[in-house]
């Protein structure tokens, strides 16, 4: 019987590790992106003309493949600034500063890199303690009533 409770504590805390922890990010390094509100923009080498107005800064930068929270490069360093497009939804695009040049950077999809915030990794400790406790505790509660039967 304990062994079977340890089986599905194990597998438990398996399945919050996987869902907390995924190993498949867009932080991909075969190209070079920036990050603007959560979503990751491949650079291209369009240039852009049409600058409407500025929604954005480079916050964090690193040439080393990792995962990274906040509007994050890997090419453009920290203060670079993000621009919207007139007639352009940020959805499709937007362009970035480089050199007194604006250059197209194209949405790919969502960047997950924000999931490992330290707030979020800190939430995600707490509850990695919190529910194993939990669970002993009420085994422990569970077996200490039976046995007194």
């Amino acid at each position: 019987m304990r062994g079977k409770h340890l089986t599905v504590f194990i597998i438990f805390m398996a399945l919050i590790s996987s869902f907390l922890y995924p190993n498949n990010t867009l932080a991909d390094w075969a190209y070079k992106f920036v990050v603007f509100n959560d979503f990751t923009y491949v650079i291209s080498d369009e240039n852009v003309t049409e600058i409407d107005r500025e929604i954005g800064t480079v916050t964090k930068y690193s040439d080393v493949e990792g995962n990274y929270y906040g509007n994050f490069s890997n090419v453009y360093k920290k203060g670079t600034k993000y621009y919207s497009i007139k007639g352009i939804s940020t959805k499709i695009a937007i362009a970035v500063e480089d050199d007194g040049k604006y250059i197209k950077a194209i949405r790919k999809g969502e960047y997950a890199g924000w999931k490992y915030s330290p707030f979020n990794l800190i939430v995600a400790g707490i509850v990695l303690l919190i529910l194993p406790s939990v669970l002993i505790f009420l085994v422990l509660k569970k077996v200490t009533r039976t046995k007194s039967y």
